[in-house]
């Protein structure tokens, strides 16, 4: 196996069992993606894509073939095994935040560390570091429902660092945000990819969303029906440096 290669899958099945009928959810999936990629992944609703982002991240085991993380196989590794892995490589960022609602900023980045058995004192300043990567120091002490949409999922991306993960996994990062604030979230993933060089794998269902990672590859019906290089990958922060003019020139 190269050390190069992030995620490697070879022939994935997931079947799920719904009373008497089986539901192919993915239906014999093989891809690489080497390491430091950004890759999208769209599809129609149920077309398994979800389900794909679920198996790299070590949340469900796949009914047939085999994936390798970082040149391990995990595909039949044990409840503990995997949880190790989810919390020790994997970051996790999702549409709905998923933030607690009733705990700081602070305390919510704070929690992938205690499953990790990371010292108090480590766990503090790791989540003031995330917090500072993410531009958001000053609402350290606030609660998520005392700041915006983006500003949650910033801190959600801040989260989802504390355990210097080696991949990120975006199921819908930008679908509960608007247009301008998506750019926002889509330059803070693109620079942890750049400047981190942390692999980041995105569901998005949004095609201009797409266009900032590096490839694309379409699903339909539990197949990869397109797998492309995205030659002319757009500058998030570019893109959004540009939008704040056209808006200072029309105010």
């Amino acid at each position: 196996m190269s050390g190069k290669t992030a995620i490697m899958m070879e022939d994935i099945e997931k079947v799920y069992q719904m009373g008497v009928t089986k539901v192919h959810a993915l239906n014999g999936i093989s891809l690489d993606i080497q390491n430091g990629e950004m890759v999208a992944v769209m599809g129609a609703s149920g077309s398994g894509k979800s389900t794909l982002l679920n198996i790299m991240g070590c949340l469900e085991r796949p009914t047939g073939g085999i994936y390798y993380l970082d040149g391990e196989n995990v595909s039949q590794l044990n409840k503990d095994q995997l949880a190790a892995i989810r919390s020790n490589r994997i970051g996790f960022v999702f549409q709905g935040f998923n933030l607690l609602g009733n705990v700081s900023v602070l305390d919510n980045i704070q929690l992938p560390m205690i499953y990790a058995g990371v010292t108090k004192k480590d766990m503090v300043n790791r989540a003031k570091e995330a917090l500072d990567w993410v531009k958001l120091s000053k609402y350290i002490n606030h609660y998520p429902g005392q700041i915006s949409g983006g500003q949650q999922q910033r801190v959600a991306i801040a989260r989802a660092l504390v355990n210097n993960p080696t991949l990120i996994l975006a199921d819908e990062p930008t679908g509960a945000l608007d247009s301008k604030t998506s750019i926002e979230i889509v330059s803070v993933i693109q620079r942890l990819n750049l400047e981190k060089g942390i692999t980041v794998v995105m569901v998005t269902h949004e095609k201009d969303i797409a266009h900032y990672c590096r490839r694309l590859i379409n699903i339909k019906d539990g197949k990869i029906v397109d797998d492309t290089l995205l030659l002319n990958q757009r500058n998030a922060a570019e893109d959004l440096a540009n939008l704040e003019k056209e808006r200072d020139v029309e105010a």
